[in-house]
């Protein structure tokens, strides 16, 4: 079974269906989903200027993190779940649709940007948590992180005016 097949299925399915003919559940939805993004990109732009020395200096990183991952991660799975529950409500127009498929990739990039960060830099923060200066992986990690985020949001954005 290939992509368009998959996503023929799921906006044929009962809860694509019902989503894309409920005059409410399609916007109360996609209200949730724009705010966990909020969340989500607020969070991690806290943590990313802290590694970028531009905000919280006065703080550890891992004080930063720690506060802030939690939101992160909650705001995360509440935006993959509604996500997913609008993409099943126009499967095969968001499957075909530019600006979906590059904030998908953009997600991608994201999890490699933190995976990097958190297996390679991360894995020594110890050494350099309270310094004045983060280590310059971890502000490339930073503005690599804000500038996907930012086209996540930028994508997600454009997704409106794209699909009908």
């Amino acid at each position: 079974m290939d992509l368009q097949s998959i996503a023929t299925w799921l906006e044929g399915g009962v809860v694509g269906t019902t989503i894309r003919e409920s005059s409410w559940l399609f916007p109360t939805i996609e209200t949730i989903h724009v705010i966990a993004i909020v969340t989500v990109v607020g969070s991690i732009t806290m943590f990313d200027l802290r590694l970028l020395n531009l905000a919280s200096r006065n703080r550890s990183v891992s004080d930063v993190k720690s506060d802030v991952m939690p939101w992160t991660w909650w705001s995360f799975v509440i935006a993959a779940i509604t996500g997913s529950l609008l993409f099943t409500s126009k499967a095969v127009d968001y499957y075909k649709d530019f600006p979906f498929r590059m904030k998908m990739l953009m997600l991608v990039f994201a999890a490699v940007n933190m995976g990097v960060f958190e297996s390679i830099t991360g894995s020594g923060m110890a050494s350099w948590d309270r310094a004045d200066k983060t280590p310059i992986s971890a502000r490339v990690a930073g503005a690599f992180s804000l500038v996907i985020w930012v086209a996540v949001v930028t994508f997600g954005r454009w997704i409106g005016f794209t699909t009908s």
